[in-house]
């Protein structure tokens, strides 16, 4: 396999020249380990640690499906079997009818439960906790505030409806309390314990001190936001700090079956399609997938980019027809990162059918 690097410098220098993008890295590797090349732009080094924001839910997917292969845990085991009464109670009412006993653990992890995203959806007072967070207003989201917000809003549908899947944070709050009765550790623990050591990954952390500032600040827009009672309160759905390297060396890992047999990575792609925001994605299970239009790559198509975005303008994804590996960051919430970095991974897909 041979990329030009003029293609990838290219590529770098338009994610970096992208309005509001002020800082980026990007890493490419074949997955023999042929082919490597990063390149960083702005505030950011290779080394740079950033928060990896939704990219964590892929970590949970490794661990959920660790407790599967270990007997722990079935994704078809109803989420009332873990949770305290407390929390489940009117956890989700839709039409006068209470559908919270019948949401699985399956359920959360695919974003097929119908629990809003106590992110993004409006309140009653037609604001969002995501607005208020991006106009600085830095407050902790911890599980039970997560649970006494959704409890008043509207459920998105009921749970398992065919068809239907709603992009959730609330999904993996829940499924991260789950995941720490279980093993009876913090999700922060948790995860050192099932991958960070696992891996010998040195600068992966969850972020959990309000103190810490070595990630690298993200921006909304022109905005720099540095919200640390927020970030460590979301670990399971948006927590993990890492480099572009370690981030790859995980990505690589989980798709060569390290945490789960090859074959059962496949039974992971159940897909629904996700709308905006950040972008146009399909989700299976603790799985996503890039849209690609024909019209990218019209006489060799573009099928299949498995992986994650994050929230922050993250990323780790794979693509199996060229066996290339995607990981970095464009730092920036507010969309334009997602698009540039997904338009650099097809082109350089591409390039290579």
């Amino acid at each position: 396999m041979r990329i030009k690097e003029e293609l990838l410098d290219k590529c770098l220098s338009n994610i970096i020249n992208k309005k509001d993008v002020y800082s980026a890295v990007f890493c490419v590797e074949s997955g023999d380990g042929s082919f490597s090349w990063t390149g960083a732009a702005g505030e950011m080094q290779r080394d740079s640690q950033f928060m990896i924001a939704s990219v964590t839910k892929l970590y949970v997917t490794a661990v959920v499906m660790g407790l599967v292969e270990e007997g722990k845990l079935k994704l078809e085991d109803k989420i009332g079997k873990y949770l305290p009464n407390e929390y489940m109670q009117g956890l989700h009412v839709l039409k006068g009818v209470e559908y919270s006993n019948e949401i699985t653990v399956k359920h959360l992890i695919s974003n097929t439960s119908g629990l809003p995203d106590y992110f993004f959806h409006k309140e009653h007072n037609k604001k969002t906790s995501a607005s208020q967070l991006l106009t600085g207003q830095d407050e902790s989201w911890d599980v039970e505030k997560t649970i006494e917000t959704v409890k008043k809003l509207t459920p998105n549908f009921a749970p398992g409806k065919k068809g239907k899947a709603a992009y959730s944070d609330t999904n993996y709050q829940i499924l991260g309390k789950i995941i720490e009765i279980i093993i009876g550790k913090n999700i922060g623990e948790v995860f050192k314990d099932y991958i960070f050591d696992e891996l010998n990954l040195q600068k992966s952390y969850v972020y959990n001190d309000i103190s810490d500032t070595k990630p690298v600040p993200f921006y909304y827009k022109s905005q720099k936001l540095w919200l640390p009672n927020y970030m460590a309160s979301v670990s399971t759905e948006g927590g993990i700090v890492s480099t572009v390297d370690e981030l790859m060396i995980f990505l690589k890992e989980f798709f060569k079956g390290r945490f789960l047999p090859k074959e059962k990575i496949e039974g992971l792609k159940k897909w629904n399609l996700i709308l905006p925001p950040p972008s146009l994605f399909y989700y299976g299970i603790g799985l996503e997938k890039l849209f690609t239009p024909r019209i990218v790559s019209p006489f060799k198509p573009i099928t299949e980019v498995v992986g994650f975005w994050g929230q922050t303008g993250s990323f780790a994804w794979y693509n199996p027809e060229t066996d290339l590996y995607f990981t970095g960051t464009t730092n920036q919430i507010n969309g334009s990162g997602h698009a540039v970095a997904g338009s650099a991974i097809l082109r350089i897909i591409k390039s290579v059918l």
